[in-house]
């Protein structure tokens, strides 16, 4: 039977926008070229059989936040929370922990609490009326007026600088670098404009939801969307590439793909695909995932209960590397972003660890040493708890999903520029010259991030909404 609408790839944004027009009573076929669900959301055995490794996303916090999937309500996949959802250690005196609760985060670090509670707590006390404002930065907006007013406190603070805004909000070693730690997720250099919207959001997300894990891992939460899809009558298949858009013969056409992946499979129209070439890729990763005989010996054992940790050190020292790293250039100290999905889910198989470090673009160096010299740094003997560990270079993980160009997992720089003119700017980016075609990736706002929200607007314009 001919389908009312093709979804290609099945990261979160298409897994989304094929549930969302399934609910709305279209018949969807769900196509993916690889042999498992879930693009960025998959899991399986990277180092040793039986251990359950997390290929992409593992901390789930904008899953729990987005509109996209508190409106899916997935009672059947359980999110599990670590005691302390991120940690970040310093060489001369006890990590900073951020807390569940603000209040308690706050009294951590002293005279900059109140600082924290200004700045982060605000945001979380925004609650979801200014997270769905956030998420849909082009609209459609349906929030009352204190969401709005906390949206504009929160971009005048945002619109800064990461060092700028750390130096100002905070006086001390602890407050500037956790809130450096916070930023660089952006893969920025944090001198950029906008760098502190990433840090505020992010640490305001441990508030508000916590940074909670997918108990058995990620791809359970992938397999929950397809399987909810499947309910509602639709059709998924693995292991079918779709090369060009000829092949597909649909009303609707929602593509879960980059715009170099678009421009290669559709025949566009020459000023858009100028616009879609002019379209800029961001720094790379360089991924680790480990086995361990047990968990991270941490200097600061308080560590080991956080899901999440940042390593790199001072404002100094993250805003340094990541320079570098914006240059062109391979930090010898980079900032590294650690999860420990056993500190919150046990049924794991055992203590899984992995870890990535920002890079160049299609940067062909081995950062293995680097990496694990700074995880030794503050976690002496960390090298003889590992039993094996698995390599994922920008090239591995591009040939693992195309999207991820030159190892960029957030789909595109993420500057101020491309802040919603992702890939084009327009009032709505997801819509393509090309009639009933729509594009929903990371490439799309609100850019990189587990929420789907890419997906609900892309569908939501098929609809009609």
């Amino acid at each position: 039977m001919r389908p009312d609408a093709v979804v290609v790839g099945s990261g979160p944004n298409g897994l989304v926008a094929a549930v969302t027009l399934a609910r709305a009573g279209r018949k969807v076929l769900l196509l993916e070229q690889g042999e498992r669900f879930g693009g960025g959301l998959r899991s399986g055995e990277l180092t040793l059989p039986g251990l359950v490794h997390d290929f992409g996303a593992t901390v789930m916090a904008m899953a729990l936040a987005s509109p996209a999937f508190r409106a899916l309500d997935l009672k059947e996949v359980e999110f599990v929370h670590p005691e302390i959802p991120a940690a970040h250690p310093l060489d001369d005196r006890p990590a900073v922990l951020v807390h569940r609760d603000a209040g308690r985060t706050a009294e951590g670090l002293g005279r900059d609490g109140p600082a924290w509670q200004a700045t982060v707590g605000a945001t979380a006390r925004g609650g979801f009326p200014l997270m769905d404002l956030l998420l849909k930065p082009l609209g459609p907006w349906d929030a009352p007026p204190r969401a709005f007013a906390g949206a504009a406190r929160f971009g005048l603070a945002g619109a800064l600088p990461a060092t700028t805004f750390a130096r100002r909000a905070f006086r001390t070693t602890e407050g500037r670098a956790v809130l450096a730690g916070m930023a660089a997720h952006s893969v920025l250099d944090l001198r950029a404009p906008i760098t502190a919207a990433y840090g505020l959001l992010l640490a305001s997300l441990t508030h508000l939801v916590g940074w909670p894990l997918v108990r058995g891992g990620s791809q359970v939460l992938a397999d929950a969307l397809v399987a909810r899809l499947r309910a509602l009558g639709g059709e998924a298949v693995t292991g079918h590439r779709v090369r060009h858009l000829r092949e597909l013969d649909a009303e609707t056409i929602v593509l879960d793909v980059g715009p170099r992946q678009f421009a290669a499979m559709a025949d566009l129209p020459p000023g858009y695909r100028r616009r879609l070439e002019r379209y800029r890729y961001g720094p790379g990763v360089f991924k680790l995932d480990w086995a361990l005989d047990g968990p991270v010996p941490w200097r600061d054992p308080e560590v080991a209960r956080a899901g999440t940790v940042h390593l790199g050190g001072t404002l100094e020292e993250i805003a340094l590397s990541e320079a570098e790293m914006a240059a062109g250039r391979h930090s010898p100290r980079p900032y590294v972003l650690l999860v420990q999905p056993y500190a919150a889910d046990p049924t794991r198989g055992g203590h899984t660890l992995w870890a990535y470090c920002h890079v160049p673009n299609g940067s062909t160096r081995d950062m293995t040493d680097v990496m694990e010299s700074q995880i030794e740094r503050y976690a002496p003997g960390f090298r003889d708890r590992i039993l094996a560990r698995h390599v994922m270079r920008p090239a591995d993980l591009e040939s693992w999903n195309p999207n991820l160009v030159g190892g960029d997992i957030g789909g595109g720089l993420a500057s101020l520029g491309q802040f919603v003119r992702r890939p084009v700017w327009s009032p709505a980016p997801w819509r393509t010259p090309l009639p009933g075609v729509f594009l929903c990736s990371a490439s799309t706002p609100p850019g990189p991030g587990a929420h789907g929200m890419g997906g609900w607007q892309a569908a939501r314009l098929a609809l009609g909404n």
